[in-house]
């Protein structure tokens, strides 16, 4: 190719990127949760510092609606590919802000309470930052695999307002997401269907029974939890679906909107499930769902 044919051909580039804006989707950027150190942080390495990865669709399909995504991996580890970035990937093609959550875990040497404040400060901060990353603040919601759905669930049922006194304005807005969407997920640590290798991770090996008790969160679903999309299925020996199924149970008594999917086939850790053809529908289900409640409509 000749000088002049690739300088026409860049400068074509350049003038369709600049005439049609949508066309482009910027590249995750990732940043810090906490840049002046994350609360209890035990020293200066990656592991004690959380981390959201920011993936904002084009701007001809942006909705205004985004999600802080929750890996799984036991509270152990993290399953950042098919579980995170692949899911935010999946968001933006339906104009769905994405912020996959590196969050602390027994692997990177933290616990209970850890996991849950890097939940909340990522949810505070794609509201506090609405305006910036063009998206609603009152259409914020979290996702989450196994152990990254305990994690969901447990932002879906330990929230507050914002903390008013805060120095830092961030801090200062609520941690409420205003939906939840459960993959497979743990919920309860008091029933025979504990996932008990999640449960040590995060609350140790000898915990109190009121705190256990408070993690276990279908006991603490109320009127206030958002509203939920929930799958599993009925084959996962890895966490039995009744903790899908008493978490739906629990938002029916509050009269909390839900629905919920139990695919008869399909193994634990599906992720999106491309390689899984019996559960591969869920994620256009869940698009469904969203669209059904307005969370696609365009801001």
């Amino acid at each position: 190719m000749s000088y002049l044919s690739r300088g026409f051909c860049v400068s074509f580039v350049v003038l369709l990127l600049t005439a049609w804006p949508g066309l482009v989707q910027a590249e995750p950027k990732l940043e810090l949760l906490w840049p002046a150190g994350a609360p209890g942080a035990k020293g200066e390495s990656d592991n004690d510092k959380p981390t959201i990865s920011i993936s904002l669709p084009p701007a001809d399909k942006a909705t205004g609606a985004a999600v802080v995504v929750c890996p799984g991996g036991g509270y152990g580890g993290l399953a950042m590919s098919y579980e995170g970035i692949d899911v935010g990937e999946w968001l933006n093609t339906h104009g769905v802000a994405a912020l996959v959550l590196k969050y602390r875990h027994k692997g990177s040497g933290y616990q209970h309470p850890a996991p849950l404040e890097d939940a909340q400060r990522a949810i505070r901060t794609a509201r506090a930052r609405a305006a910036e990353l063009h998206i609603n603040p009152h259409r914020i919601g979290i996702l989450g695999f196994s152990a990254g759905g305990h994690l969901a669930s447990s932002a879906g049922t330990h929230f507050d307002k914002g903390k008013h006194e805060a120095s830092d304005p961030i801090e200062r807005v609520s941690c409420r997401p205003d939906f939840l969407v459960l993959c497979y997920p743990v919920v309860s640590f008091t029933t025979p269907y504990t996932h008990q290798g999640s449960k040590k991770n995060l609350l140790g090996e000898n915990p109190d029974a009121k705190l256990v008790e408070s993690m276990s969160n279908e006991l603490q679903v109320t009127a206030d939890t958002p509203p939920t999309f929930i799958f599993h299925t009925d084959a996962d020996t890895g966490v039995p679906p009744e903790n899908a199924v008493l978490f739906y149970m629990a938002l029916r008594k509050a009269k909390v909107p839900a629905e919920l999917h139990i695919y008869e086939k399909g193994p634990h850790g599906v992720g999106l499930g491309r390689k899984h053809p019996e559960v591969a529908s869920w994620p256009d289900l869940c698009a469904a769902w969203m669209r059904g409640r307005g969370l696609l409509d365009k801001k």
